[in-house]
């Protein structure tokens, strides 16, 4: 009979699963900041096209974080940098049709 109990730590369970949470990650027990997710929260909605001052404004961020920590999040390496790449893909996207 196999043993499920032990399949089922080795691959971290179903929520680690379900949540994208890799197997380092499900091991070790690491687990992102809340800057960080608000981070990528703000960086995924700048993606799908949200301007940066609605994604400010965004119920989501200031019911997480004051107005000081959401204006930290805009002095983020990684915030900066994909939203400065978002930006020069836009501007190329717009000179090509142009």
């Amino acid at each position: 009979m196999p043993d499920i109990g032990n399949k089922a730590r080795q691959q971290g369970g179903f929520f680690a699963r379900l949540f994208g949470r890799g197997d380092d990650e499900a091991a070790s027990g690491a687990s992102m900041s809340k800057e960080d997710s608000l981070a990528a929260y703000l960086i995924r909605e700048h993606r799908a096209g949200r301007p940066l001052a609605d994604i400010l404004e965004d119920p989501y961020l200031k019911n997480r974080a004051s107005d000081e920590q959401r204006l930290r999040l805009l002095e983020r390496a990684d915030v900066i940098r994909a939203v400065g790449e978002d930006t020069a893909a836009m501007a190329a996207e717009q000179a090509r049709t142009s």
